[in-house]
C-alpha cells in the first residue's frame, strides 16, 4: 500500500467488542474499560487494520490519509 494512515477510535461510540484487537494486533489495543485504541495513531497503512475498521460492529473507527485528511475509512459517500 505504502500509505501512511492517521487512526482514531471514537471511544463514546465503542462497544469494546474486541474484533478490531482479534483481527489487527498489532495495531489496537482495549484498555480496562474495554475500550479500542490504536497503539499508535500514525500507522502504516496495512490489510488488518483495514479489515478492523471494516468490521467493527458500531464503526467506532476511522482511518484517514495522513497529510491530505482523506477518508479511508468510513469511505466518503
Amino acid at each position: 500500500m505504502g500509505d501512511r494512515w492517521h487512526v482514531e477510535v471514537d471511544r463514546g461510540v465503542c462497544i469494546g467488542s474486541g474484533m478490531c484487537a482479534g483481527l489487527a494486533p498489532d495495531g489496537f489495543v482495549l484498555d480496562s474499560a474495554r475500550q479500542s485504541h490504536p497503539k499508535d495513531s500514525e500507522t502504516d497503512a496495512s490489510e488488518p487494520v483495514l479489515a478492523a475498521a471494516e468490521g467493527c460492529p458500531v464503526e467506532a473507527i476511522a482511518i484517514t490519509l495522513l497529510g491530505s485528511g482523506e477518508p479511508v475509512f468510513p469511505p466518503e459517500e
